[in-house]
């Protein structure tokens, strides 16, 4: 059986290996030239924790991870307000829990690739012609493809999606936010932040930063906006950061004016995907493709990881592909929808419209160091730890 998974980020490229160590011919196609240098830290934990250590790669997302001391708020004039303690975040979690650019948690998974599988850059689907015995796709690059599955495994703004499904708009959920990221250097904020996440306490819009290994600090930003769509996104966005967060005040103006070209930005909305279906006859998608939740959740990353391992954990046991798909989605589809739900619930916490949700913000996290305590904060942050579905 031969599988085309398009997309080389985190769920195609669990995919990819899962499938392979099932038996199956693999090509992975991904748009871009090479690997992505963009993106933010992500906490780690949950589901795709779980599927990371079946799959024999944690131990080198383990050494490409950080350990974060606490995640701790400071004001306007750099006064420190509130925090959380990761330590207790942790132990909530069983210990199950680390930190790690999203970049890198890609290398642990490409490298964890075998030789066998065929990954291609710098190409992807122009058409996709499913039929009932198979898939043939014409790429970008002139050459074609056939194989017995499609997976679009191509993020929130899918390709394959569109092209098999119909136009995005018609399965993106805006959430109100835009968001960005990139990496600066300045040795004295790094020296600052040390091992900790270190956030503005501010209503509306928001920067965070942290010290990377290599002696570079990353900044994450979000912000509310009544913007939607592809074409609300700003063609600088350095330029757009520095509208939306120049009077933000303590680090942001310093961070702000080491901030790389926007070529080097990290950018988007803020988006979740909702669809009554994930697959049409040998197409199916994966992670955000079908199942966004956005940042918001905490847990994207985690859910792409662990949706793919099932998928081919599925794929690799049953011997009828339709009733793999079925099961796949029937079993998968109810855990995404829970983290959505958990996600729009938690975003008026995450980034607060109101001085006095921020107040209770602030209360909520003094709180969090009592006995008991930290387990309440972590279920009302990111909902009731979900198992790794075992496939039947």
């Amino acid at each position: 059986m031969k599988a085309v998974i398009c997309g080389a980020g985190i769920s195609g490229l669990a995919l990819a290996g899962r499938l392979e160590r099932h038996g199956w011919d693999v090509v992975v196609l991904e748009k871009a030239p090479g690997p992505r240098s963009q993106g933010y830290m992500i906490d780690f934990f949950g589901p795709g924790y779980d599927a990371a250590d079946a799959m024999g790669v944690l131990p080198r997302i383990r050494e490409l991870g950080y350990r974060v001391r606490e995640a701790a708020y400071f004001d306007e004039t750099g006064r420190r307000r509130a925090g959380l303690d990761y330590r207790r975040f942790a132990d909530a979690l069983g210990g199950r829990l680390l930190s790690i650019m999203r970049p890198d948690l890609e290398t642990a998974l490409r490298e964890h690739l075998s030789p066998a599988v065929d990954l291609r850059h710098g190409t992807g689907p122009a058409s996709v012609d499913a039929h009932p015995d198979g898939v043939h796709l014409t790429l970008t690059d002139g050459t074609a493809l056939n194989a017995d599955l499609l997976v679009g495994a191509d993020g929130v703004h899918s390709t394959v999606r569109r092209l098999v499904f119909g136009e995005e708009d018609r399965y993106l959920r805006h959430l109100g936010f835009h968001t960005a990221a990139f990496l600066f250097t300045d040795p004295e904020l790094r020296a600052r932040v040390r091992d900790r996440f270190a956030l503005t306490d501010t209503t509306g819009r928001q920067m965070g930063f942290y010290s990377l290994r290599d002696g570079r600090t990353a900044a994450f930003a979000v912000h509310r906006t009544d913007s939607t769509g592809t074409d609300a996104l700003p063609d600088d966005p350095r330029a757009a950061l520095r509208r939306a967060y120049g009077t933000l005040g303590w680090w942001a103006p310093r961070a702000l004016d080491r901030c790389p070209p926007g070529d080097e930005v990290y950018y988007d909305q803020v988006a979740q995907i909702e669809m009554d279906r994930w697959t049409h006859g040998r197409v199916t998608l994966v992670g955000d493709a079908c199942g966004a939740v956005s940042l918001l959740a905490g847990q994207g990353a985690s859910l792409g990881i662990a949706g793919a391992y099932l998928l081919a954990e599925e794929l690799g046991r049953t011997p009828s592909l339709a009733d793999a798909l079925a099961r796949y989605e029937r079993t998968w589809r109810p855990v995404v929808t829970e983290r959505q739900r958990v996600a729009r619930t938690a975003a008026r916490w995450f980034l607060p419209e109101s001085a006095w949700r921020l107040r209770v913000r602030r209360l909520l996290l003094h709180a969090s160091s009592l006995p008991g305590a930290d387990r309440v904060l972590s279920t009302a942050l990111v909902g009731k730890p979900t198992p790794l579905p075992t496939p039947r």
